[in-house]
C-alpha cells in the first residue's frame, strides 16, 4: 500500500511544491486549503496526469477544532492511513505594531499554533498506534532570532511551533519522528510580486549565498525528513535560509 502524506496549506507556493515533490516520491496525498481551492484543483489535475496516485482535497479552517477533527476522519476514511503530516498552513497579518489588535494576534496563534497542536495530536495518536510516522512543522527563521514588530504575532507563533515540535517528539517517541524546518527568504509568488527589485537585492546581501530560496528547496528538505534516509533525525529544527545573517 502506498504511503499517504497529509499536507496543510496546499494552495500556496510552498504547499503546492510540497505536493509535487511528495507525489513524485510515490505518495498518495490529502491536501488542505481554506480560501483558495483553484490552485489545488489545478494541481490535482496536473498530478493525475503524471502519476498513478490518489489525491484528495479538503477544506479546513485551522482555527476550528471541529473542522480539524472532520479533516482527520475524512482523510482516514478515504486513504486509510497517514504516514506523514506536514503542518504547512499558516497566516501572517502584517500591520504596524501599534495597529495590530488583540483579536488579530489571537487568530494568528489559533491558526498557526493551536490548530497545529490539535491536528498533530489527532494524527500523532494514529501514527503511534500504527508504529511509525513523521510529523514536520513548517516554522520560520522569524521564530528563531529574526524578528519584525509588524509580524509580532507571526514571529511568536513560529517560535511556539519550535517548542511544540520538541514536546511532540518526546510525547510520540519512539515510533513517530517530529521535526521542524525554518525557512528564511523563500521566493513564493505572493512574496516576490509585492517587492521591488531594490528591496530584493538588499535582502540577498543578508544571505551568505546571495540568493533567495525556492519553494522546492523547502519541499525537498521535508521529503528527505519523511524518508528512511532521515530515520535518525528527530526532535530537531533545520534552518533553510542560505546562511542568513540574522538567523545564525
Amino acid at each position: 500500500m502506498k504511503k499517504v502524506a497529509l499536507i496543510t496549506g496546499a494552495s500556496g507556493g510552498i504547499g503546492l511544491e510540497m505536493a509535487r515533490v511528495y507525489a513524485a516520491s510515490g505518495y498518495d496525498l490529502a491536501l488542505t486549503y481554506y480560501t483558495h481551492p483553484e490552485p489545488v484543483v489545478d494541481l490535482i489535475v496536473e498530478l493525475e496526469k503524471k502519476y498513478n496516485g490518489k489525491y484528495t482535497m479538503h477544506i479546513v479552517d485551522m482555527s476550528k477544532d471541529e473542522l480539524i477533527e472532520k479533516l482527520v476522519k475524512d482523510v482516514m476514511a478515504e486513504h486509510g492511513r497517514i504516514d506523514t503530516l506536514i503542518n504547512n498552513a499558516g497566516i501572517s497579518i502584517d500591520k504596524i505594531f501599534g495597529e495590530k489588535t488583540t483579536d488579530e494576534f489571537r487568530y494568528t496563534m489559533d491558526v498557526n499554533v493551536v490548530g497545529v497542536f490539535t491536528l498533530s495530536r489527532l494524527v500523532g495518536d494514529i501514527m503511534y498506534k500504527s508504529g511509525s510516522g513523521s510529523i514536520i512543522n513548517v516554522s520560520s527563521t522569524n521564530g528563531i532570532n529574526t524578528y519584525f514588530p509588524m509580524c509580532v504575532d507571526y514571529d511568536a507563533s513560529k517560535s511556539a511551533l519550535i517548542s511544540l515540535t520538541h514536546n511532540l517528539a518526546i510525547q510520540y517517541s519512539p515510533f513517530v519522528r517530529v521535526n521542524a524546518v525554518a525557512p528564511g527568504f523563500i521566493g513564493t509568488p505572493n512574496e516576490i510580486d509585492n517587492m521591488d527589485a531594490e528591496y530584493i537585492a538588499s535582502e540577498k546581501e543578508k544571505i551568505l549565498t546571495h540568493t533567495i530560496g525556492e519553494p522546492r528547496d523547502v519541499a525537498e528538505l521535508c521529503a528527505f525528513l519523511s524518508s528512511e534516509k532521515a530515520k535518525f533525525i528527530n526532535n530537531t529544527v533545520i534552518r533553510i535560509d542560505g546562511g542568513m545573517y540574522g538567523s545564525m
